[in-house]
């Protein structure tokens, strides 16, 4: 007889083909009903999904339950967090997963006096292979999930240990058969027998026999159910029929019984579609998304966290709230059917207001720092103030961004300023502008928008004011030249007329970028092949430009391709639409990364675009970086008849972070992204898909996944959904770098620092009065008098010049949010050594958790780890 732990709880997806709003209509009686049965009836308990933003959203609506729930939660009914939204667990980056647990927990734990502390995640689309060490930062040493274990090529039980790519390591539970193998509804109750024997007994048998289990959890709720009322009664009525014994239980007390069992031991990412659907291609899928994402991402960590901690030195006030409040609408941005794109369109209305709402406050607060600064710092419209967020040094080119009426203008030679493009806003008449006076009516003098280059050396996390004079001859801009190729360094990029040719001293990448077009049959979870189509290679035709000045040098190619409309014409070569498209490829000054943008104007259906990174390198491997550190893919064989084991085809595409490439003993190609997620290895090249468009939620019968469609839309009372937000018609961007290393250079160390250089941001700002609305604060953040016992302020300053090991990442640097006067820095060492930071213990640094709770342990970061410290200001 095998004994079996029931835990009840309720599956909460925030929004699906319902939206936010719609969710917090079901939970307003829902959850009111979930407090009551829990009071009434003491021996029960019930899991709340584990986020605690659907909590937030309830008590909108209850504020008077607040202590209610604080009562059950602190005796061990109700449980809360640890996360604040179920986050996809391989779009987000890491600090974004680490800040997900930060926030959940400490809300729970501030507003009810406790989190669950598990990494429960019953509905995430897979997950990365260094969840385990993500994890560890808040001190989590469970992980429950249901998807993506396969019991013959990973570990033979639902229950193992699992490592991370270093040595971090979790006990795991995985619900094989799903969140609701136990779940016990009306109709389960009015047919208990039934439920017993062709349900519940099964499911049971299945997690025993797998693995020799004499102890399995079985997990009893679905989507947005209710508790199970009278749960006693029911369990009691179950043992008399069952062949197994089944008693009440929680997820932590189940948990706490693996720690003292010998369990197999599994490392990798647990994507298998064995079981159930992973949705292997979903990173694709409403790219746009997944491009603002890290866009925002990049925002926050690199920009406004680190100029929050600056102007609180600079005694600038600003608002920690409002930076939580920018976490939180970024986190809500992150669940696994928002951010994989699974939703309907009237959902992904809400997720793109949500995003332009995260912006606004992100753009707001640095705005504000920046002006409250150049006020303090007595700025005229001469001066551009230029920052380095990262708390180490920067040397190398930054752009500034300005206006001048002229162009006619200098700065010291030093900088070697160039402009790299340039606005022009003409004068305008009678314009109304209010005096000492009263108001009078001039003539607005018109002006240039000026973008420049300038080169700078920056200590850690400082400003510079760089002055401009008007000058008898205008500053150096790009120049139109009659060639087609570009060189930096000894990397040499020509365009021959048909392909892009890399040349390096070591090695030459012919036809190095090539974009792909395929039909995409598949939906808003999947990306499938349309039956009987074909790859195209789409040409590199057009019209070719090369500026250049100053060691800046660009390409500039701009053409158009013909493409089929829709699936039906890529069948019947009906209709063909054009397709414009412009890439420009970039080298600045100094630097070997080679730049890439492409703009599509998409104005065809239902087709998957991929950019091709040819290397001709000999490596059945790729090289990605994910969150945390690097990982070696290769592809796994495919047999023809895997329906009979896999739910969907286990194709060999995966996700990277912002790094992939292939590489031998001698050198390596790797591809930068911004934004984009999906790559595959096909014969010495990486594939990175760019956008993977369609038009419906769920569709059957895909070639790469059979059977019925994903998102309930041939289920029972379920209609089909168009989407046609999804095929992302219009102008999309893509950014990218190609980025090659050879000899020393080639270690993931060296990797992890020319993409941090590479993705470093510009950060300036100018006290003018040309335009109010550039930046959109300018106009409503007044002069105001500063304190006179402040320090004096300069026109440069550094705030923290740390020296670290290279191979370090800085992945956070914010004010501490439970610490008065301090500030966190955490550091990712995303290689396979152990990295030595005892220079940062003599200088004051104290070892925390993510939490900042102090903790004990050596000043180093081990192999593919992470490690957070504390320091008083």
């Amino acid at each position: 007889m095998v004994k079996a732990y029931l835990v009840n709880h309720t599956h909460w997806d925030r929004e699906w083909y319902f939206t936010t709003q719609d969710a917090q209509v079901l939970s307003d009686q829902l959850f009111t009903d979930v407090l009551d049965e829990l009071e009434a009836h003491p021996e029960a308990n019930f899991t709340l999904d584990g986020q605690m933003s659907i909590v937030d959203e309830y008590l909108e609506l209850h504020p008077e339950n607040r202590d209610r729930i604080k009562k059950l939660t602190e005796r061990g009914q109700l449980f809360l967090g640890p996360w604040y939204t179920q986050t996809d667990a391989l779009v987000p980056n890491a600090e974004s997963i680490i800040h997900n647990l930060i926030i959940g927990i400490l809300d729970a734990r501030m507003n009810f006096g406790r989190a669950m502390m598990l990494g429960y995640l019953p509905d995430t689309f897979g997950f990365n292979a260094n969840m385990p060490m993500l994890l560890g930062q808040v001190g989590i040493k469970d992980f429950l999930c249901w998807r993506g274990t396969d019991f013959k090529r990973q570990v033979q039980s639902p229950y193992f240990k699992w490592k991370s790519l270093g040595n971090r390591a979790v006990f795991a539970a995985n619900f094989p058969l799903g969140y609701y193998t136990g779940q016990i509804a009306l109709e389960s109750k009015k047919h208990l027998q039934q439920f017993v024997e062709e349900r519940l007994d099964p499911g049971i048998k299945f997690e025993a026999e797998n693995g020799n289990n004499a102890e399995v959890l079985i997990p009893s709720g679905i989507d947005q159910m209710n508790i199970v009322h009278n749960i006693s009664q029911t369990v009691d009525d179950i043992n008399k029929l069952s062949q197994h014994h089944v008693e009440i239980s929680t997820y932590p007390e189940f948990m706490s019984k693996l720690h003292d069992k010998v369990l197999p031991v599994y490392a990798g990412e647990l994507r298998y579609p064995a079981y159930s659907r992973v949705h292997r291609t979903i990173g694709a899928v409403r790219s746009k998304n997944k491009r603002k994402n890290f866009q925002l991402e990049q925002s926050i960590q690199r920009r406004v966290e680190p100029l929050m901690l600056l102007a609180k030195k600079a005694n600038i006030r600003v608002s920690q709230g409002l930076l939580i409040k920018l976490w939180k609408l970024t986190l809500d941005c992150h669940p696994h059917d928002t951010m994989g794109g699974s939703v309907t369109d009237n959902v992904a209305v809400d997720i793109d207001h949500r995003f332009k709402q995260a912006f606004e406050i992100a753009d707001g607060l640095e705005n504000y720092i920046k002006k409250r600064l150049a006020q303090r710092l007595h700025l005229t419209d001469h001066d551009v103030l230029l920052f380095n967020t990262d708390p180490f040094a920067f040397s190398g080119y930054k752009t500034i961004e300005f206006i001048s009426q002229s162009k006619s203008i200098e700065f010291d030679s030093k900088y070697e300023a160039t402009i790299i493009k340039s606005e022009y806003t003409p004068s305008r008449p009678n314009i109304m502008q209010l005096t000492s006076k009263g108001y009078e009516f001039k003539t607005e003098a018109g002006y240039y928008k000026i973008y420049a280059k300038v080169k700078v050396d920056l200590p850690g996390l400082s400003y510079c004011v760089l002055h401009f004079r008007d000058s008898k001859k205008e500053l150096a801009e790009l120049e139109k030249k009659n060639d087609s190729t570009i060189t930096n360094c000894d990397v040499t990029l020509e365009f021959d007329g048909t392909n892009f040719n890399l040349k390096t001293p070591e090695r030459d990448f012919k036809d190095v970028i090539r974009i792909h077009d395929q039909g995409n049959d598949g939906d808003t979870y999947d990306v499938s092949p349309l039956r009987g189509d074909h790859d195209l290679i789409l040409p590199w035709t057009g019209k070719l430009i090369k500026e250049s000045k100053n060691g800046h040098q660009r390409l500039i190619l701009s053409g158009s391709w013909v493409l089929p409309y829709d699936l039906q014409d890529r069948r019947s070569k009906a209709k063909q639409i054009e397709v414009s498209y412009q890439l420009i490829l970039t080298f600045a000054a100094g630097e070997r990364v080679l730049s890439g943008k492409l703009i599509v104007d998409n104005q065809v259906l239902s087709h998957r675009l991929r950019l091709e990174m040819k290397t001709g390198i000999n490596s059945s491997q790729a090289h990605a970086q994910i969150q945390g550190g690097f990982r070696y893919t290769k592809n796994v064989p495919i047999e023809n008849d895997w329906q009979k084991e896999f739910v969907e085809k286990p194709v060999n595409i995966y996700v990277f972070d912002r790094v992939v490439g292939l590489h031998d003993e001698a050198c390596g190609l790797y591809f930068f992204g911004k934004g984009q997620k999906n790559y595959e290895l096909i014969d010495k090249s990486i594939f990175v898909t760019l956008m993977a468009t369609t038009g419906q939620l769920g569709k059957a019968n895909l070639l790469w996944r059979p059977g019925r469609a994903s998102g309930d839309t041939t289920s029972v009372g379920h209609q089909m959904t168009p989407t046609p937000m999804a095929q992302e018609l219009g102008k999309n961007s893509f950014e990218f770098g190609l980025a090659f290393f050879a000899g020393e250079d080639l270690r993931e160390g060296k990797i992890i620092k020319a993409v941090n250089h590479w993705l470093a941001p510009s950060v300036s700002y100018q006290m003018q009065n040309y335009n109010l609305f550039v930046n959109r604060l300018d106009n409503k953040i007044w002069d105001i008098e500063f304190s006179s016992d402040l320090p004096k302020a300069t026109l440069s300053a550094s705030y923290l010049d740390l020296q670290l090991d290279p191979s370090l990442e800085v992945s956070a640097l914010y004010p501490a949010y439970t610490i008065d006067h301090g500030y966190v820095l955490r550091l990712a060492n995303e290689t396979g050594q152990v990295i030595d930071i005892s220079g940062l213990k003599s200088a004051g640094y104290l070892l925390v958790n993510a939490l900042e709770e102090k903790i004990t342990g050596k000043y180093e970061v081990g192999p593919y780890d992470m490690i957070s410290l504390v320091k008083l200001d």
